[in-house]
């Protein structure tokens, strides 16, 4: 017998089972923060939106830029949903993904108080979701065509954002509360290892995005801003789609 592909784990409405969305109801291509709320303040980048669906912490609008179908969906904390997310976008007929969210800094050079946030162009795969998919050896890496559009759109408005690698972890609180862990040793060794490295954010979904989006032929970005989420991060995310879109015209 063979197993259920993912694609058929559909509700009686033949809606995607968790974020109750079907061929139609996105775009091509999808902003994909991570919290449910973000989704109606990017949404209103857009033209005409309207909320498509909201389940559990999937929450999709759908309007339009450059005439062209947009779509913004929540992917939840984590990888685990964010996998999810990513799945049934693309399964309803997304290809193109750029995770809008915020992140913390790691590096010395992330320290530059100049700076409003990072492009990310590859992730550290320090979470357990992807090796689901993929051994760990296999890296997390943004789209070159993505990340261009991203470093354009930015430059154009002359916003300040570093390009560099993100560490994408499972634990929130094992960065922020690490000496209450039994393994707080290992958590400091590691992060050690990371602010050696140069990596200048630590977020919880990018290589996620990147993974599931590689393995299934599809394109993915990110861009993330330090501390609170700014109308900049969200503005530039806007003006990548435009640029994707005319490019792919």
């Amino acid at each position: 017998m063979m197993a259920i592909q993912s694609k058929e784990v559909l509700n009686e409405k033949g809606q995607q089972y968790h974020i109750k969305c079907k061929k139609g109801d996105v775009g091509r291509y999808v902003l994909v923060p991570g919290d449910p709320f973000r989704t109606d303040i990017i949404a209103q980048q857009l033209d005409n939106p309207k909320l498509v669906a909201h389940n559990r912490e999937h929450k999709t609008w759908t309007g339009t830029l450059n005439g062209v179908k947009v779509s913004v969906t929540s992917t939840g904390m984590g990888g685990p949903s964010a996998a999810i997310a990513v799945e049934e976008l693309i399964h309803c007929g997304a290809d193109t993904f750029i995770r809008v969210g915020t992140c913390g800094r790691i590096c010395p050079e992330s320290y530059d108080e100049s700076l409003e946030g990072v492009i990310i162009t590859g992730a550290v795969r320090d979470e357990g979701t992807t090796v689901h998919y993929v051994p760990i050896e296999y890296p997390a890496i943004a789209d070159r065509h993505v990340t261009d559009a991203l470093s354009r759109a930015c430059a154009a408005k002359g916003y300040k954002f570093a390009e560099g690698i993100g560490q994408s972890k499972d634990a929130f609180y094992g960065q922020h509360d690490p000496d209450s862990m039994p393994n707080s040793s290992r958590l400091h060794q590691r992060w050690e290892a990371w602010e050696k490295s140069g990596v200048m954010a630590s977020e919880m979904e990018a290589s996620t995005l990147f993974i599931v989006s590689s393995i299934r032929g599809a394109r993915a970005g990110a861009i993330m801003a330090y501390g609170d989420m700014n109308n900049h991060t969200i503005e530039i995310a806007c003006d990548a789609i435009k640029l994707l879109i005319e490019q792919d015209k």
